[in-house]
């Protein structure tokens, strides 16, 4: 990213006009507004936005990342459900070709047709301070996509941050999910007081760098996923009793198949890595 770029002028936000109109972050939006300008460009540069980049940018609230991608950006696409601040973004940014404001909800908007609306296909960004009800949802609704983006970065719970990073012996459902389709990374750490209102919660600046393939192939997907989740339906009981429960087989045949893949039957479901999930769940195909 040039440092000219980094170094222009940032654009105006919305919290002087929130602030005079009395207009309060929506707790029913899950809206905690971060505002530290340092914060803010730590988020960007993680990004690693190449010139001329296409970002998609999930929940602008008040415009404050906004105005951190707006002199970078290529094309930047900010989606906001809440339409009172999507139509004070759209007024702050009418003179800006680049910036495209979009009413509506960021998990049923497929960004194809973000993408299609505003100029055509391209390699695209996501990055957002997502709602953290949201987090799941919003992570499938991007590494199932068609097509997926290049990188995403996102600020949300660090607990959940930490669940998508975690190696066996910690793994769980989400971060199979995850790393099947990205390389997560934890850039930072952040405190409550670094939003506004502060959340409940520690956050986290997480990034997702999009693998070329998934790490399943396409044919395999269903029936890994299918096994997965029945590993996982009973995470504190061994393999061997959780697939036989989640599959509806006789444990025997479970013991055999998890023996022919190389794992041990009483292993748990948190002890297995990505690979092993897919070596397991060709055998129970056959």
């Amino acid at each position: 990213m040039p440092k000219q770029e980094m170094d222009s002028p940032r654009p105006p936000t919305l919290l002087p006009q929130l602030k005079e109109q009395g207009l309060l972050p929506r707790k029913g939006l899950g809206q905690h507004f971060l505002t530290d300008p340092k914060i803010l460009d730590s988020i960007v540069a993680a990004a690693e936005l190449p010139p001329d980049a296409v970002v998609i940018e999930v929940g602008p609230g008040p415009g404050t990342l906004t105005a951190a991608l707006a002199p970078v950006a290529g094309r930047l696409i900010a989606v906001e459900l809440d339409a009172r601040l999507a139509e004070m973004l759209g007024a702050l940014y009418a003179g800006w070709e680049n910036v495209h404001i979009i009413h509506g909800d960021a998990l049923e908007l497929s960004p194809r047709e973000l993408l299609e609306r505003t100029g055509g296909l391209a390699p695209y960004f996501v990055l957002g301070n997502i709602p953290y009800y949201i987090t799941s949802p919003l992570l499938r609704h991007y590494l199932e996509a068609e097509p997926r983006p290049e990188r995403l970065v996102f600020t949300l719970q660090l607990d959940v941050a930490r669940r998508i990073v975690a190696r066996p012996p910690r793994m769980s459902l989400l971060a199979v999910s995850v790393q099947v389709y990205a390389q997560p990374t934890i850039v930072r750490k952040l405190p409550p007081g670094a939003f506004t209102p502060p959340p409940k919660v520690h956050s986290a600046v997480l990034r997702l760098d999009v693998r070329a393939q998934p790490l399943v192939p396409e044919a395999l997907r269903e029936a890994f996923f299918r096994v997965v989740r029945a590993g996982f339906g009973q995470k504190r009981k061994t393999l061997r009793n959780s697939l036989a429960a989640g599959l509806s087989l006789p444990p025997a045949q479970v013991a055999e198949a998890l023996q022919a893949a190389g794992i041990s039957p009483q292993a748990r479901a948190q002890e297995l890595d990505v690979p092993e999930w897919v070596v397991l769940s060709r055998r129970f195909r056959q």
